[in-house]
């Protein structure tokens, strides 16, 4: 017995492309459904109507099943970036197909109360007719749900409205008997109030169908409006780091440079200085837009302190005679971070700035 159903014949066929993909994906890694579901934290069920054409997985699901198939990511996110664009078009010229079909039924609500003129009957069949050719324009969208997630529309889903008659415009007080109007006028201007509103209801209806044309006509313009809508990236983004750092600028303040990921290959000397056999520098690490002092060849108990935008942070030399004290943020010139080394007699000795050849 073959493991999976046949597509639906309706699909788009970028989604039907999608589909069959993540299946042979899962094929090839061995996993069933249910060890697919506990690998990625999605449910048995939704798999399956992910791999059984239902449903269109969000992109959550895709890169967990990416991971979970030794798949790029990168590449089967672009083949569902496209799956999705089309099926976000079945869903809007599913929209429009409704939309058609209330409006037909509408008409044929208020035909029930009057027998309409020969130029009416034309307008209703005219709607009526362009109803039927949105959905003969879209013979698969009406499979694809309105929204991800939720049921196809069944027939008994819209039905027919019995509008009450609409009522006869008011007569100033009065004027019937000034007048000496009978009640074959009141009839008459009745009735003329009933083709005001069949007639103001036809406009609509064709103006709504118009609309409907243009938009299965043209798709993209459509997507395109909603694209422009988008709102703008927001500058206050923080930025991204490179593997194994862990902070940047005010961050990284008051933190251990080795373990943020600062130091080592990611860090230079901006200022350096000797005094004896000890050496005190300035390490600045352009990735984290931090510095701090680090000193070597001291003696237990010597510090060192760095100092910039007013903030100071010192260290005490340990038993190996170097140390290196925690992290200031730094937003100008890294050669105007000062740092100094102090010994237990009180001696001191600062670094200097280096030029970019002695770093």
């Amino acid at each position: 017995m073959p493991r999976w159903k046949p597509l639906p014949e309706e699909l788009d066929p970028q989604v039907r492309e999608f589909a069959a993909r993540l299946r042979r994906l899962v094929d090839r890694s061995g996993l069933s459904v249910s060890a697919l579901a506990d690998r990625t934290g999605f449910s048995k069920t939704s798999w399956e109507r992910y791999l059984n054409g239902r449903l269109l997985p969000p992109r959550r699901a895709v890169l967990a099943l990416a991971e979970a198939t030794g798949t790029h990511a990168g590449h089967l996110t672009t083949l569902w970036e496209l799956a999705e664009r089309a099926w976000s078009r079945a869903e809007m010229r599913q929209d429009v197909t409704m939309e058609a079909i209330r409006v037909a039924q509408a008409r044929a609500a208020l035909g029930e109360f009057e027998t309409p003129s020969g130029q009416e009957r034309s307008s209703a069949r005219g709607v009526e007719v362009a109803a039927q050719r949105e959905t003969a324009a879209a013979p698969w969208a009406a499979s694809v749900p309105l929204q991800r997630g939720a049921r196809e529309p069944a027939p008994g889903d819209f039905p027919v409205t019995r509008a009450a008659p609409a009522a006869a415009p008011a007569a100033e007080p009065g004027a019937d008997d000034a007048d000496g109007a009978d009640d074959g006028d009141r009839a008459d201007r009745r009735a003329r109030g009933r083709r005001a509103v069949a007639w103001a209801t036809g406009v609509v209806g064709a103006l709504l169908v118009a609309v409907a044309a243009v938009l299965l006509l043209h798709p993209d313009a459509a997507e395109g409006s909603r694209t422009a809508a988008a709102p703008p990236a927001t500058s206050g983004t923080r930025p991204v780091l490179p593997a194994g750092v862990r902070c940047s600028g005010a961050d990284c303040a008051g933190k251990d440079p080795e373990a943020m990921g600062c130091g080592g290959t990611r860090a230079t000397s901006a200022s350096r200085g000797t005094s004896g056999g000890a050496l005190i520098e300035v390490r600045y690490s352009t990735v984290c837009r931090a510095a701090w002092a680090r000193i070597s060849g001291a003696a237990p108990g010597d510090r060192a302190t760095v100092s910039a935008d007013g903030r100071r942070v010192t260290a005490r030399v340990r038993r190996d005679g170097a140390a290196y004290t925690a992290m200031v943020q730094v937003t100008g010139d890294p050669a105007k971070v000062s740092a100094c080394g102090t010994t237990a007699v009180g001696a001191n000795v600062c670094a200097r700035p280096l030029t970019g050849a002695a770093r």
